[in-house]
């Protein structure tokens, strides 16, 4: 068994990042996934959450939006939509779409197919504002 694992992360548009690190947290679709090394194979979707993982006494923080993760001999790949770390994330931006979600979230009614989607980039914008909060 290992004593670190390999984090792959990739969206349609680039690799962020190829790091060995000591743990990982990830928004399973189902529930939150904490993963060590020796970790037994997985492949699971990811909702719009935080991803974290650890180096030694240091924790980094990142904001996924929907993908796949997949654990096979300590190599863990992460495939998402996007994501951004705490520098990354214009928190300006971040709130003024948090602040039109809500508003539409206020008038829309629960069939509008629009509903579904200002829920969601509501809980994209939360996301990236949480994580915006814990950087470095």
């Amino acid at each position: 068994m290992a004593d670190k694992l390999k984090l792959e992360m990739v969206t349609p548009y680039k690799r962020v990042l190829s790091v060995e690190v000591d743990e990982i947290t990830a928004p399973g679709f189902v529930g939150e996934l904490g993963l060590l090394p020796g970790h037994t194979p997985l492949l699971t979707t990811l909702k719009v959450g935080e991803l974290t993982y650890k180096n030694g006494n240091e924790v980094f923080h990142i904001a996924v939006n929907w993908g796949y993760l997949e654990v096979e001999d300590d190599l863990v790949t992460v495939l998402v939509d996007t994501a951004e770390t705490a520098d990354e994330i214009d928190l300006a931006r971040a709130k003024a779409a948090l602040g039109r979600a809500e508003d539409a979230l206020k008038t829309l009614p629960l069939e509008d197919k629009k509903y579904m989607v200002m829920e969601a980039a509501l809980q994209r914008a939360l996301i990236r504002i949480q994580v915006a909060g814990k950087g470095h």
